[in-house]
């Protein structure tokens, strides 16, 4: 198999995927360093508004190289996000409080969970011809 055509044709995605890791990584970071210091939920709310602008600064630049309607891009972006913060947060609230996991595994499971869903989201809606 060529990677040159393998590339081109899953370009986005696999640029989508590398960037969610950095943002991903930087969100986990947060949340790391604060959920020790104040409620997880606050923590993960800070820790996933790091992640998203990170991850549509790096899609908008880098990947979609749509640096048009930026306030209508990324207000679509937030949206996105927002929908999987409530998943994710509903997640971790019943793997932490009802199920009793640490936080930190928790935390990477529910990133697993919704990890998708936005990359479809994003890319036909906030990155797509619509906008």
């Amino acid at each position: 198999m060529k990677l040159r055509p393998f590339y081109s044709k899953y370009r986005h995605f696999i640029l989508y995927a590398f960037f969610g890791i950095v943002s991903t990584g930087l969100e986990f970071l947060v949340f790391a360093l604060l959920y020790r210091i104040m409620p997880y939920l606050w923590a993960n709310i800070i820790a996933f508004h790091c992640g998203l602008v990170c991850s549509f600064l790096l899609n908008r630049n880098i990947n979609f190289k749509k640096e048009d309607k930026t306030v209508i891009r990324f207000a679509s972006f937030y949206l996105v996000q927002v929908i999987c913060l409530a998943l994710n947060s509903l997640i971790l609230y019943l793997c932490i409080d009802l199920g009793q996991w640490n936080p930190l595994i928790a935390k990477g499971f529910s990133i697993v969970l919704t990890a998708l869903l936005p990359f479809f989201l994003n890319k036909y809606i906030t990155f797509g011809k619509r906008i």
